[in-house]
């Protein structure tokens, strides 16, 4: 029995790459965001898809509900795939959050840092991989959409890889990126990573 899962990033929204949104409320996906979404949706729509879930954020709502849409299906919230909580950095922009130290040991050692007042990478694992487990078992032959955020799908493609929290930079997720994993009671393979849709 292999269930196969389709990691999605959400689609771009005006502060991405500016501030550290985090769990921000009331970031939706800009204009070009949602042509993204579009492109996930009919890119997704020819597999056969059985579940879309969504983390709570409106972005990744907004990119679930479109492929949603193409797969005739509901979209189910999942708060297990939200974003990583980043406690005090939470709305800051870049130039600012770069002032605190504990933001170098957030990059150079994922596998044992955290935000001030936030989660861990492990915790995000935890998390993510316990949901996908938990959707393995009660949908054994699923094909599942699951929009998130590039940390918490970094962190599961990590754990399938056999890989440290460490080398987190070494897999690129961008906006509206899909990764594909197939998961079975053999193991897991890497079907696609960063599967990015052009105009």
């Amino acid at each position: 029995m292999t269930v196969t899962f389709f990691l999605v990033r959400h689609a771009v929204h005006d502060l991405l790459d500016k501030v550290l949104v985090g769990r921000a409320p009331h970031v939706s996906l800009s204009d070009e965001g949602c042509r993204q979404a579009y492109r996930v949706a009919v890119r997704l729509a020819r597999e056969r898809l059985t579940a879309v879930y969504a983390s709570p954020r409106e972005r990744a709502q907004e990119t679930a509900q479109a492929i949603a849409d193409a797969a005739g299906l509901p979209v189910e919230t999942a708060p297990d795939l939200d974003e990583i909580e980043i406690g005090g950095w939470t709305g800051l922009r870049f130039e600012e959050v770069v002032k605190d130290p504990n933001w170098s040991a957030w990059n150079n050692e994922r596998a044992t840092s955290r935000p001030p007042g936030g989660e861990s990478m492990a915790e995000v694992q935890s998390r993510i991989i316990g949901l996908l487990e938990c959707l393995r078992a009660a949908q054994p032959h699923g094909r599942i959409a699951a929009v998130s955020h590039g940390d918490v799908i970094r962190a599961a493609l990590l754990h399938y890889l056999g890989l440290s929290l460490d080398e987190y930079a070494r897999i690129e997720i961008s906006p509206a990126g899909i990764s594909t994993v197939a998961v079975g009671d053999w193991g897991a393979k890497i079907i696609t990573l960063n599967e990015r849709m052009h105009t």
